[in-house]
């Protein structure tokens, strides 16, 4: 099982927290500017990059096994509030040249990434709590 971290510090004075990742690479995630963030992404919007660079990865190598005429690829999330539920919507951009059974096959195997998968299908999460003293 991989862990990621986020962490914040009162002491800081900002509202962002660090995410850190098995590999030790990091990021800052904030809040909303409208309430009280200073900028940078939201988690939101960090939920949105794994599901492009998922889907950019997974297409990646779809075509190089099949061997599609493909130079660049651009995938472009964006999510908005419907009433309680959240909409994601995902873009391809492909540039080359590629067949209408390539183009199909191409959002079928953009449905099939992980991320997409973890999303669509549900997850359950359990949440732990444990409270250690005040950090001296």
């Amino acid at each position: 099982m991989t862990t990621t971290q986020a962490f914040w510090d009162k002491a800081s004075g900002a509202t962002a927290c660090e995410v850190s990742f098995a590999d030790q690479q990091t990021l800052s995630a904030d809040l909303e500017p409208a309430v009280g963030g200073l900028g940078g992404p939201t988690p939101h919007d960090i939920l949105d990059a794994a599901l492009a660079a998922c889907t950019t990865l997974t297409l990646q190598l779809y075509i190089a096994r099949k061997g599609m005429a493909v130079q660049q690829l651009r995938v472009e999330v964006s999510h908005a509030k419907n009433g309680n539920q959240n909409v994601m919507t995902r873009s391809l951009q492909v540039t080359g040249t590629l067949t209408e059974e390539e183009q199909a096959s191409l959002l079928r195997i953009a449905e099939a990434c992980p991320v997409h998968k973890t999303l669509t299908a549900g997850s359950s999460i359990v949440t732990l709590t444990r409270v250690v003293g005040a950090a001296g």
